[in-house]
């Protein structure tokens, strides 16, 4: 730029200032923070994504081959609960009538702007194939120690789905939302290849958890609604429960939500354990951030004695940042199967915590004197790959980044008689 024209330039802001007219930037209106979760069933999908201007459409061109098909959804604007109440476009558009197993490839987007093309595959139908998983908590922006690892691995195809299960970013809401939107931009490269299902944790919980609500599109399978703090889904042979923790520490948004997830938690239990579904989804996986023992609440809303009734084989916890196998665990007592084989047909569900994925807040230490049901503790970085072999056996393994992917852990769980269980007197 030539010196003579600035003084001019300088003279054009001023007026413009003056005059109280908006000196605009760019429009942005190109798609980014892609991200995949599961449809009501195996022949949907729901892509979401955000922009900074309004568009003139939401639209997902995909096809097996070609983008030969077209479908639009909805946008809604989102502004942050900053004292910049920033204001962001977020975009849904539910992708139907897809052919369950069969890859896809696609983008997003509209004329004002398209996404790069991504690929996915649809959901297998029915229970009799095998669901592999990456399951982590606790993944921040800073340190965010595993998500190359991951990327690597969803690029190799190694899972068809991931969940995690609370705490995103450190924190969404940080910097009006910006590091909201810098940690989507991360995930993007898993995110937008395999569906990425997600539970709330504590870190979600500013501006009654704005951020996690608007960003995320958790679709229940029952009933085909979206509602991202509880809601479940069926993969291969088992059904997974979502929930939220939040609401038992975060009672100042009220009892009434903790009352309808504890019904809805009931009922979903309930039709999951019909003797039909049972048979071709025997394994009951549920989601949930804060290990949650003994919490001194009402006791009819605890949650341990529903899932032990209702045959949960697994819970899968995060928070503590770090990895702990349990041995199977009901009441604050062992209920390992046998000495020599103590998950071949336990007789209580067995928990995993794993929130050592990666954040600014480091390690969490253990205590020194473990409680009888620890089986295995580990704080290297890393996070859980979950194999639902068949309706039987499911395997658990934990990889640490901090030794390049080595297997630090693994069990092979065993249950042939999968159901409802008696009370223990």
């Amino acid at each position: 730029m030539s010196f003579g024209l600035l003084p001019v330039l300088l003279i054009i802001i001023y007026i413009l200032y003056i005059t109280g007219a908006e000196v605009r930037g760019p429009v942005r209106t190109q798609p980014e923070q892609i991200h995949l979760s599961y449809g009501a069933d195996s022949t949907q999908m729901m892509v979401t994504w955000t922009t900074f201007n309004a568009t003139n459409t939401s639209t997902v061109e995909f096809g097996k081959n070609s983008l030969d098909q077209t479908l639009t959804g909805l946008s809604a604007s989102f502004i942050d609960g900053g004292n910049e109440s920033r204001q962001i476009f977020i975009h849904r558009v539910m992708l139907t009538q897809l052919t369950p197993g069969d890859q896809y490839i696609y983008h997003c987007g509209s004329t004002d702007g398209w996404s790069p093309l991504f690929k996915f595959n649809a959901t297998k139908n029915g229970s009799d194939w095998s669901p592999r998983i990456a399951v982590f908590g606790d993944l921040g922006n800073e340190n965010s120690q595993s998500i190359p690892r991951l990327q690597e691995d969803v690029q190799r195809g190694l899972y068809d789905s991931i969940f995690h299960i609370g705490d995103f970013a450190y924190d969404m809401d940080s910097d009006n939302a910006r590091v909201g939107d810098e940690f989507m931009r991360q995930i993007e490269s898993i995110a937008a290849y395999v569906p990425y299902q997600v539970c709330p944790g504590n870190h979600e919980y500013k501006y009654n958890f704005s951020n996690y609500d608007n960003r995320f599109s958790m679709v229940n399978s029952g009933s085909g609604l979206m509602n991202n703090h509880y809601y479940s889904f069926n993969i291969g042979p088992a059904h997974v429960i979502a929930f939220s923790t939040e609401y038992y520490y975060f009672l100042q948004y009220g009892w009434k939500q903790l009352v309808r997830q504890y019904y809805w938690l009931i009922n979903d239990l309930q039709e999951a354990n019909k003797p039909k579904n049972r048979a071709l989804r025997p394994w009951i996986i549920t989601l949930g951030h804060r290990p949650m023992k003994g919490l001194p609440i009402v006791r009819t809303l605890g949650l341990e004695d529903v899932f032990y009734e209702y045959g949960v084989d697994v819970e899968l916890w995060a928070h503590e940042h770090v990895y702990e196998r349990m041995w199977p665990l009901y009441n604050r007592t062992v209920y390992n199967a046998s000495l020599s084989q103590p998950y071949t047909n336990p007789s209580a569900p067995v928990h995993i915590i794993t929130g050592s994925a990666g954040c600014k807040e480091r390690h969490d230490p253990f205590v020194p004197n473990p409680p009888p049901w620890s089986a295995v503790r580990n704080s290297d970085y890393g996070y859980t790959r979950l194999h639902i072999l068949n309706a039987s056996h499911l395997s658990l393994e934990q990889i640490s980044d901090d030794q390049n992917g080595k297997i630090v852990d693994k069990i092979m769980l065993i249950q042939e008689s999968h159901g409802k269980r008696k009370p223990i007197p």
